[in-house]
């Protein structure tokens, strides 16, 4: 794939690429976004008005 150039150790196995972003800036972001989704998905969640409460506490929301 032009714009995509693999580096490689002493016995020939890949250990990283060189992405050519301005040919493939959309594809690398797109990935990217999806790997920062999954990692999120891990993550504990919390009830809006949980959040809303805290800021309103904090002084930092009014309402």
């Amino acid at each position: 794939m032009r714009g995509i150039d693999f580096v490689t150790n002493k016995r020939g196995r890949k250990t990283a690429v060189l992405i050519d972003l301005k040919r493939h800036g959309q594809l690398w972001e797109d990935f990217y976004d999806s790997v920062i989704a999954r990692n999120r998905a891990r993550e504990p969640r919390e009830p809006l008005d949980a959040v809303k409460d805290r800021l309103r506490r904090l002084g930092k929301l009014r309402g």
